[in-house]
């Protein structure tokens, strides 16, 4: 095997078991996370602080500014370079996040889909002036059922591409990712956290966001969005945790009413994020909240990379 992949839905405990195994393992952590990549989301994205990365060695952290976008494809990229220095070193690269959309584009290689046609995405985008963006995604929802349970009805780029990839091409986005074959021949030891009571899973996001608060998430926000560039409909700013606050900040809602809304997202994140795990057999899927479930893994680990230097010790 070549790199382990852990991922999860948010709140399941990915980065503790990474960190434990890094302190067992001659491991380097690889973020696969949308929003760890962007300098300054720091509290509300969970990102290790500077201490925790100086003793234990993390990568595609703070690699964009907010004003910068960051796609699919820069990330697989990135990540098999960092892949390829882990193991130049003699240690094992241990790709951890809840970014499905990267760990699908570095598994399975990227699409490759039809160019995009501006003036196809100017009728997709005068079509949602009129009905919002719910009705286009319910549109989705009809021609790609698979897509639409991914995508988040208010996520307006990607449901767009979506649209736009089918009406060029007659396929859906779910067909054209399918069909796709990644070319670097890595092996993968795939492991996805999937609890099985969701009602832990909820209250551990709720506590999550609060300890989130408490760190400064506020401040956090306010200090970005005070940036040259960055407004709340700023691609980076859509993040989970950060826009329900900007909405606050800007006098939208109450702080309890954004929240709320905050917890919520976080849920139905969770949700998007195990649609994509179980429509994915390629998975070993594990209950990390299960007594020594941490333990049986990493035993499971060892007879996958048997030959890895100073395994069981740091």
């Amino acid at each position: 095997m070549d790199a382990i992949l852990l991922c999860g839905p948010t709140a399941s405990g990915k980065s503790d078991w990474a960190l434990a195994l890094a302190e067992r393992w001659p491991v380097e952590i690889i973020s696969v996370d949308a929003t760890q990549v962007y300098r300054g989301f720091d509290i509300g994205s969970a990102k290790p602080d500077k201490t925790l990365q100086a003793r234990i060695p993390h990568h595609l952290l703070d690699l964009r500014d907010p004003q910068q976008g960051y796609s699919a494809g820069e990330f697989v990229t990135d990540a098999l370079a960092a892949i390829a220095a882990v193991r130049g070193r003699g240690a094992v690269p241990l790709l951890v996040g809840g970014t499905m959309l990267y760990f699908n584009a570095l598994v399975r290689g990227l699409a490759r889909l039809p160019s995009a046609d501006p003036q196809l995405r100017a009728a997709i985008d005068a079509r949602a002036a009129r009905s919002g963006w719910a009705a286009l995604h319910a549109e989705l929802q009809a021609i790609d059922p698979e897509a639409a349970a991914r995508i988040h009805p208010n996520d307006p780029q990607r449901i767009q591409r979506a649209l736009e990839v089918f009406e060029l091409s007659g396929r859906t986005i779910t067909a054209w990712q399918r069909d796709t074959r990644p070319e670097h021949g890595l092996r993968w030891s795939r492991w996805a956290l999937v609890p099985a009571d969701r009602a832990v899973l909820h209250a551990r996001i709720a506590q999550r966001y609060a300890r989130m608060l408490e760190a400064g998430l506020i401040a956090e926000v306010r200090q970005l969005l005070a940036l040259p560039g960055i407004h709340r409909e700023s691609p980076a700013m859509r993040a989970v945790g950060y826009r329900q606050l900007a909405a606050h900040l800007s006098g939208e809602c109450s702080l309890n009413e954004a929240v709320d809304r905050a917890v919520a997202a976080t849920r139905q994140l969770a949700k998007r994020q195990l649609t994509w795990i179980n429509a994915d057999p390629g998975w070993q899927k594990v209950d990390p909240f299960q007594p020594r479930a941490w333990e049986a893994w990493v035993a499971t680990l060892q007879t996958d990379f048997q030959t890895v230097p100073g395994a069981g010790q740091r």
